[in-house]
């Protein structure tokens, strides 16, 4: 399993979703928490984020077949 570790305007892009909306939903505990890469940096493990992203579409499909 890769390590890559993406910054926020990677996860932006990917998500789709806003910078207040990410750190909002890490409170919330729905949505994979940053990682410290030192003082004033910090990334997502690019594996946590696709994992979020494939929960997602999943939840979705199963809710509209219902």
């Amino acid at each position: 399993m890769s390590n890559k570790i993406i910054r926020l305007p990677a996860v932006k892009e990917k998500t789709g979703l806003s910078r207040s909306s990410i750190y909002l939903r890490m409170t919330k505990n729905d949505f994979p928490k940053s990682i410290s890469l030192g003082e004033r940096a910090i990334g997502w493990l690019e594996s946590d984020i696709e994992q979020w992203l494939d929960e997602r579409i999943s939840a979705s499909k199963a809710a509209s077949h219902e």
